[in-house]
């Protein structure tokens, strides 16, 4: 399967609880009125795009529609693709060597199989790669990255459940500087429930990054669960709390079908949108573009 054709068919979900409620608003439209704008808007909301980015896609469809005298609602559909690819496009910044990529989010998104899937995607376009497991509190995790290490070939660096993560991320750190690698990619814990001692941690191992890897380019990674919807934006919110937020890694997104939350994210939060998740292969992290998504999502039956 083609790169467009696992994005079409993770999406499959999401178009058939929005594009198709869209298809159906314009094929029963015969003019576009304050009734169509409004339905227009609760179907952007129902699928987790979120009230005020809603009424500001709605706002800018009357003003082109306006413009352009629009009286078709398929040429409506047409401007609102096009709206939605100019509300996901936010450029993501040139990637610069070493880098680290320190990555958090709750347990349950799939961060760590999201760590181990970046390691085997950046180690087979020709970049070294070491893991840190620096979620110390799962076994599990651990465990995981074992496995994911293995595959893809790369050193992992761990201390053991229990051990104290910034000692993890220290050693891993002069792991990465004794090698030359390219990027080191840090799994840390997501126990938003005991939000004090998690941001502290993340705050600690943040620092060690910034004091002893001064050289590297520190990208944190954001990992959400499409799934949890607009709870994820609050999860964000606190995460931003303790650390930078460089961008979004989306998971899930195959098994939602209020994919919106997408276009809520980068609304809410102004991150652009680096991976999505449509599936549990390998191959199923895929680079975020925003006319690909559009693309997919808006696809015209038959096609």
């Amino acid at each position: 399967m083609g790169f467009f054709q696992r994005l079409k068919e993770g999406l499959r979900k999401t178009r058939g609880g929005f594009t198709e409620k869209v298809d159906q608003l314009v094929e029963n439209t015969e003019q576009i009125d304050d009734e169509f704008y409004d339905e227009l808007t609760d179907i952007l909301i129902l699928s987790d795009v979120g009230m005020e980015a809603a009424e500001d896609i709605i706002g800018k469809l009357r003003a082109r529609v306006e413009e352009k005298n629009v009286t078709d609602g398929k040429a409506a559909r047409a401007i609102l693709k096009e709206i939605i690819t100019e509300e996901m496009n936010i450029p993501r910044p040139v990637l610069h060597w070493p880098m680290v990529m320190f990555v958090v989010g709750v347990n349950g998104v799939g961060k760590t199989t999201t760590v181990g899937k970046l390691a085997l995607r950046f180690q087979e376009i020709g970049h070294s790669v070491v893991l840190a497991a620096a979620d110390t509190f799962r076994a599990a995790a651990d465990e995981q990255l074992t496995v994911w290490a293995q595959r893809a070939g790369v050193p992992l660096i761990h201390g053991g459940n229990g051990a104290d993560p910034a000692s993890v991320v220290f050693d891993a750190i002069q792991a990465a500087k004794s090698r030359k690698t390219d990027l080191l990619i840090v799994d840390t814990a997501g126990r938003l429930h005991n939000k004090k001692n998690l941001m502290e941690e993340l705050s600690k191992m943040r620092r060690i990054i910034d004091r002893e890897y001064p050289e590297a380019n520190m990208r944190c990674m954001l990992i959400l669960d499409a799934t949890t919807g607009q709870n994820g934006i609050q999860q964000a919110k606190q995460f931003k709390e303790a650390v930078e937020i460089g961008g979004i890694i989306l998971t899930k997104l195959d098994g939602t079908a209020k994919g919106g939350i997408a276009i809520a994210i980068r609304r809410e939060l102004n991150i652009p949108v680096w991976y999505i998740g449509v599936g549990e292969g390998i191959d199923d992290l895929q680079a975020f573009d925003a006319k690909e998504f559009a693309d997919a999502l808006f696809e015209e039956k038959g096609k």
